[in-house]
């Protein structure tokens, strides 16, 4: 809700100090508890049926292994209860990832059930998107379900903030720290000026909160954290004037694959929305046959190509040794065109397929004289997460905290490669024609 002309502008101190706020404080701190920990739920299922579709469920059946050919079948019932999930339940279950990261607007409860089930029957089946999109509008979901039965009258921009701290609490050890959570989801919203701390306090105490929660559950349960963590990272050489050549080079590269894979993606979905259940059926089989094809010409785990890259992208660090560069442009190859069929018609979020493609480049790069593979690893990861996601700042974080301490010597090269993907991005992308009448809609004020 807008304020109108003559309405003063609104004084941060004040707000900070009124009772409202500190309710509002309150809340997003309870809030925290409950959807951390239904947000752990949903990343510990996840998990639980990947493994059960992909390795006990072969065995089942009298399979010695995971055939090679397994992920088409699956990919394509998937595929069907995705499409049936958009067409029949309120929601449309989520955004459309080719459209990019979303996190605007008020959530709806009602859309919660449909948000989770495409959710779920992308992420468990090995569709190439990740749990961010799915975990930020739940989180807002169910805030804002809460909120409503405790407070029936609370003021639409009081619902916003609420659900922006339930997103934050969901998230908040996704990407292995509430930190980066937080950047995600404050440079996704383009919240600023003197606001931006009233509107963001709420959201890092209860991605505070969920921090802890998810900690907790995982000594209980010892089923994991499920975040992203790299373990095993391989020393970084410091910067030369070589390295800082490849930084630029690989800024341009990311821009252009990144712009590749949006603009295709954005071109399937069209097909796509046209005819939803055939169509997504068999982007679901494409999505199979290109891991088919890279596993059968390289001899690696068709896991390389399926799934989002959160739990292989620290391996392929790892065991980069293994990889030649024939090997790692084919995996550059079929990720990004399982990521494009993936975007077009399936339900989750572009951060993780993203960050796994471009390491995988940026590793391809490090053959190069001059540029190590640790280095080249984070150059690629900063480089098209910028390119796919259009948030500088988060993707110079996401390439380098990730790292632990070899982060810090890399970020120079790193930040280098981001500006040089952000502004070839932009220059890149195509032209929003806004259409006749149509306006921004004002920001929300804090009440």
């Amino acid at each position: 809700m807008s304020a109108g002309p003559a309405t003063a502008p609104q004084n941060p101190l004040e707000i900070v100090r009124s009772r409202s706020y500190i309710s509002l404080l309150v809340i997003s701190a309870v809030l925290g508890v409950p959807i951390s920990c239904v947000a752990y739920g949903f990343l510990a299922l996840v998990s639980e049926l990947q493994s059960l579709l992909y390795e006990d469920l072969p065995k089942g059946l009298g399979f010695s292994g995971t055939p090679d050919w397994w992920a088409v079948p699956l990919l394509a019932v998937a595929g069907a209860i995705v499409a049936l999930t958009i067409r029949h339940l309120p929601g449309k279950g989520g955004h459309e990832p080719a459209e990019g990261l979303k996190t605007g607007g008020t959530p709806s409860v009602t859309a919660v059930p449909g948000v989770a089930l495409a959710a779920i029957a992308t992420l468990s089946f090995g569709a190439v998107l990740g749990p961010e999109a799915p975990l930020i509008a739940l989180g807002g979901g169910l805030a804002v379900g809460a909120i409503r039965m405790l407070k029936r009258d609370t003021p639409p921009t009081g619902l916003a903030v609420v659900a922006a701290a339930g997103s934050f609490a969901a998230i908040s050890e996704l990407l292995g720290s509430p930190l980066l959570g937080a950047f995600l989801l404050m440079e996704a919203s383009g919240l600023a000026g003197p606001m931006l701390g009233v509107v963001l306090v709420p959201g890092l105490l209860a991605a505070g909160v969920g921090s802890l929660i998810f900690t907790g559950l995982d000594n209980w349960t010892g089923l994991g954290t499920y975040s992203l963590s790299m373990t095993q990272v391989p020393p970084a050489d410091r910067p030369t004037l070589a390295a800082f050549g490849w930084a630029i080079l690989a800024g341009l590269a990311a821009a252009i694959l990144g712009e590749a894979i949006r603009r295709s993606g954005q071109h399937l979905q069209k097909h796509v929305q046209r005819r939803r259940l055939p169509l997504t059926v068999a982007m679901g089989v494409c999505i199979g046959l290109f891991a088919l094809l890279y596993t059968t010409i390289t001899g690696k785990p068709i896991s390389g190509v399926l799934f989002s890259g959160e739990s292989t992208i620290g391996p392929l660090l790892a065991d980069h040794a293994t990889y030649s560069l024939g090997t790692l442009l084919l995996l550059v190859l079929f990720k990004s065109l399982a990521y494009s069929a993936s975007l077009s018609a399936f339900r989750g979020g572009p951060v993780f397929p993203s960050l796994f493609v471009g390491g995988a480049g940026g590793l391809a790069m490090s053959h190069l004289p001059g540029l190590d593979a640790t280095t080249g690893f984070a150059l690629g990861m900063g480089a098209l997460s910028v390119a796919m996601l259009k948030l500088p700042m988060t993707s110079v974080l996401l390439a380098t905290l990730l790292l632990g301490t070899v982060g810090l010597t890399v970020m120079p090269l790193v930040i280098v490669a981001v500006v040089v993907a952000y502004v070839l991005t932009l220059r890149l992308a195509k032209p929003e024609t806004p259409q006749l009448g149509e306006r921004k809609p004002d920001r929300p004020a804090v009440p």
